[in-house]
């Protein structure tokens, strides 16, 4: 049983940034694939970015790549979202997702545990 709690979002003026992070508790964290998802009003949940067990190989979606970098640090169960150059198109609630043993890059079926999302704003 993995719990994930997120936080560092909110409201941003386009062009700034904000580091999300994920704090995950319960034993082997190493274990798990994680994941960032994004919710927009009125649209699916999608897969923003995501990162292999031990942190080697990263998944970005096209419209992120190059302004959002996920990391992870195993030693502190938690995950990052660095998110650079924010647009007002990045407004969604942002949840971040655990995969026992998984791909990082599987869509959200595929994921055991969700924390309960942080909604980040980009005003214009």
């Amino acid at each position: 049983q993995v719990q994930l709690v997120e936080s560092g979002g909110g409201l941003v003026q386009a062009g700034g940034s904000l580091r999300l992070s994920c704090a995950a508790s319960g034993r082997a964290f190493s274990s798990y694939a994680m994941g960032w998802f994004r919710q927009a009003p009125g649209k699916q949940r999608e897969l923003v970015a995501g990162i292999s067990w031990v942190g080697s190989r990263t998944y970005y979606v096209d419209s992120v790549k190059g302004r959002f970098t996920i990391s992870r640090d195993n030693a502190k169960n938690t995950v990052y979202l660095q998110m650079n150059s924010l647009k007002p198109e990045d407004t969604a609630v942002y949840y971040c997702a655990a995969n026992y043993y998984g791909d990082y890059r599987a869509s959200e079926t595929a994921y055991d545990y969700w924390g309960q999302g942080t909604q980040v704003t980009v005003s214009s």
